[in-house]
């Protein structure tokens, strides 16, 4: 479970240091076994929520818990154990090392999160993730597909309970694209999804539930059925259009 209870994200400009929001007063609750996304258009404010659960930044305000644990009430990156432990990491440009064996990346993350028996674990996202055929192979001669397949393991390999994909099939092609569906799939089964996308037909795909921002507000949420009908709109995409187009 991942919940955020009023996020904002504050900055100062001008010499009068006036105070200008990118992200204010965000509420999510991403519950357990579900994939829940966050939708809007490039700017809305996603990679700024994405970036401070992962504890990449601070917000400026609010609470953020994984599980039934409070992260911090204003400074994630004074619980680096607690996000290591609780999250999972999908960039949307990944930064995998090039020169380096697959086989030899996952033990060395592996050994980054003090797994104890690492070699089942190993064995665990080698099957999950289909790289069996590429362990002997080094990072930079992988297809785009193999390396979105890498970028999943080592997000799992500890097992944790909660997994944040930042925009997870871009770049893809057709194939690679229902590949990383299914497999996204199979991890909600036992964990909190939280896709950022801007792409609407993933939202329709895969989700269960819909966060929708728009120039650092959240707009609406709730399930496709629910956001469609608010708007009294014939499909999920008409919604959006109009809930963004009015807001």
């Amino acid at each position: 479970m991942i919940k955020v209870e009023n996020f904002t994200k504050e900055y100062r400009e001008g010499i009068n240091k006036k105070r200008s929001f990118i992200i204010e007063d965000i509420n999510l609750n991403i519950q357990d076994s579900s994939i829940t996304a966050l939708l809007g258009p490039n700017g809305s404010g996603k990679t700024t929520i994405i970036k401070a659960l992962c504890g990449i930044h601070n917000p400026s305000k609010g609470k953020i818990f994984f599980t039934d644990k409070e992260a911090n009430s204003y400074n994630t990156l004074d619980n680096p154990d607690l996000i290591m432990e609780n999250i999972g990491y999908v960039p949307e440009i990944s930064s995998l090392p090039p020169d380096i064996k697959v086989k030899d990346f996952l033990s060395y993350v592996a050994s980054i999160h003090n797994i104890q028996n690492s070699v089942k674990e190993i064995e665990r996202v080698i099957k999950e993730c289909d790289l069996s055929q590429v362990l002997n192979k080094k990072i930079k001669s992988l297809s785009k597909g193999y390396k979105q397949r890498l970028s999943f393991a080592q997000a799992i390999i500890h097992n944790p309970q909660n997994l944040i994909l930042d925009e997870p099939i871009s770049g893809l092609d057709p194939i690679q694209i229902v590949e990383m569906r299914n497999l996204i799939k199979k991890l909600s089964t036992d964990k909190a999804i939280l896709i950022s996308t801007h792409i609407l037909q993933e939202v329709i795909s895969l989700t269960s539930k819909v966060y929708i921002l728009n120039k650092g507000k959240l707009i609406t949420s709730g399930s496709q059925e629910e956001i469609k009908n608010q708007v009294g709109a014939k499909d999920f995409e008409t919604a959006f259009i109009q809930l963004i187009s009015e807001n």
